[in-house]
């Protein structure tokens, strides 16, 4: 892995775009006023939000304070034979100590998930030597609740003390944070509360977990500082200015997509990761980015990236990218960071607000005042295992398969539309499902993406409901082979589960959107029995 960050803008064409844009910024002094926390670049719209939300830019040195902390404690859970991490988190709570620990190649069990059979897993585990990373910024995040009570009457199921065993990484001042100090949890690591989720990669959002785990964070922030000159400077060379000019003007072009693939960065799941900050900063008003996730440069290339995406390289620079970056992860999530800030400015929207993503969770909690997460719709088809429910009336009635069901959800996508694939499973045991992206995008000719409910509700859903409304949604849910309750709630993680993914379908079928939900009777015959109904779908052309 190279030791310098860069950005290379490969195509030419993107590259004549791209610089009167980045004179612009250079001539804006854009870089220094971000790095030095001018919250005025995106608007007076945008002056209040921004003026908290900018102490980012300089994570990479006040964020050394931490590790003294973190090592220590580290060491004192060793002592006592706790060696097993848990991160209960959403979004940017868990994107970034996901992709550090799975690069350092540390093990960490990570819980976004409200699906039974997954946390029930995690319960499984040696719980004598667990120590669970309870992570919220708001102190509120329902998933990350209902993990924490799991866990907690897990443990004092098995004699074990749970406040000796929890964690917590929150804002000042937040319920978490009291609710804690009153339970007298071991211990509370207060963040920086002018760090949006999303930007927080190298706070103790992703520090702490990553450190208790046994990644490098230290070498983490030092490839960071490395970076940070030549990202702050006003200069035509500086990689994240060329970067988020090159991104700005393939969207003024009509590419409002960006296709991401890995060409040996040595980096893993970092478009998991990046795919949360371009999405939910640029994704409103309309407008936007949407980031599409590829497996890898090797298996499918940028072969679905026309006119209408960007294709990206994560690692050296490949033949069919229009733009590669690469670097150590400290420096890359560095300069994603500065890009995604600096794009949102060119396009004309304020990048750390996220005015949509409420909007789902509030229709979750109103079908949980109901019975089992929601109304149990009847089906307008039955086809073996897999139940057929689409939203509105765009599904015509003489559709009798599933596979004439996706065919109809492909034809309804505009010009230039996107394919959103939406999983409501186990991220582990149904991992198989998650090969339909690339088949799915091959049949359709449309982008496609792939995200784990409600897990993309933390990420790309706020582009869903506030990017480019052109897309059309694929749900997939399944019932549970067995289910969890949640301790002092009335709903069990099986309710909110299909809540969450009904909550979703109903806000983006009252913007007019197609949303397909599949519903899996039977999980493993049911996804034998989808792969085999894409499968079926004439290829794209």
């Amino acid at each position: 892995m190279t030791t310098e960050t860069s950005a290379e803008i490969a195509d030419p064409s993107l590259a004549r775009e791209a610089e009167p844009l980045v004179q612009r910024l250079v001539n804006d002094r854009a870089a220094s006023k971000l790095a030095a926390g001018d919250p005025t670049l995106w608007g007076a719209d945008a002056e209040q939000e921004a003026a908290a939300r900018l102490s980012w830019t300089t994570l990479h040195e006040t964020s050394r304070g931490l590790l003294a902390e973190i090592d220590a404690l580290r060491a004192e859970l060793h002592e006592e034979g706790l060696h097993r991490v848990v991160l209960a988190g959403m979004g940017g709570s868990s994107l970034a100590p996901e992709v550090i620990t799975a690069t350092a190649e540390t093990s960490m069990v990570v819980l976004d998930t409200t699906d039974p059979g997954q946390v029930a897993d995690a319960l499984e585990g040696e719980l004598d030597r667990t120590v669970v990373v309870v992570s919220s910024k708001s102190g509120t995040t329902v998933e990350t609740d209902c993990h924490r009570r799991i866990f907690e009457k897990a443990f004092s199921e098995e004699g074990i003390d749970p406040a000796r065993r929890m964690i917590v990484v929150t804002d000042p001042g937040s319920p978490l944070q009291e609710l804690a100090e009153e339970s007298g949890y071991r211990k509370v690591f207060a963040a920086d509360p002018n760090v949006g989720g999303r930007y927080s990669a190298l706070s103790a959002f992703g520090l702490v977990p990553a450190g208790l785990a046994g990644a490098d964070i230290a070498g983490l922030l030092d490839d960071a500082a490395a970076a940070y000159p030549a990202l702050a400077s006003d200069d035509e060379s500086n990689p994240a200015v060329r970067l988020s000019a090159a991104l700005a003007a393939a969207h003024g072009n009509g590419a409002e997509k960006v296709v991401f693939a890995d060409s040996g960065s040595g980096i893993v799941g970092f478009s998991d990761w990046v795919e949360q900050l371009i999405a939910e900063s640029t994704g409103k008003s309309g407008t936007g980015l949407l980031p599409v996730p590829v497996e890898n440069v090797e298996a499918s290339g940028f072969a679905t990236a026309g006119g209408d995406a960007t294709p990206v390289a994560i690692g050296p620079p490949d033949g069919t990218a229009a733009i590669s970056t690469q670097g150590p992860l400290g420096g890359m999530m560095l300069l994603w960071e500065f890009a995604t800030a600096l794009a949102g400015r060119l396009i004309g929207i304020n990048p750390f607000d996220q005015p949509d993503v409420e909007a789902a969770k509030e229709a979750a909690r109103s079908l949980l005042d109901g019975p089992a997460g929601g109304p149990i719709a009847t089906p307008a088809v039955v086809d073996g295992s897999i139940e057929v429910h689409p939203s509105g009336d765009w599904l015509s009635p003489g559709v009798g398969t599933v596979a004439e069901a996706l065919r109809a959800l492909i034809t309804a996508a505009p010009s230039s539309g996107y394919l959103a694939v939406q999983a409501y499973l186990d991220r582990l045991d149904d991992a198989s499902i998650s090969v339909l992206r690339s088949e799915l995008a091959r049949r359709s000719g449309l982008q496609t993406t792939f995200g784990w409910g409600p897990r993309f509700l933390h990420s790309t859903g706020q582009y869903h409901k506030g990017g480019h409304q052109n897309g059309v949604f694929l749900q997939v849910t399944g019932d549970p082979g067995s289910d969890l309750d949640v301790p002092g709630r009335p709903y069990t993680l099986a309710g909110l589960q299909r809540a969450q993914a009904l909550g979703d379908g109903q806000v983006l079928a009252q913007q007019n959107r197609p949303v397909l939900r599949l519903h899996l009777t039977d999980r493993a015959a049911g996804l034998v029995e989808l792969v085999k109904a894409v499968q079926d779908l004439r290829a794209a052309g």
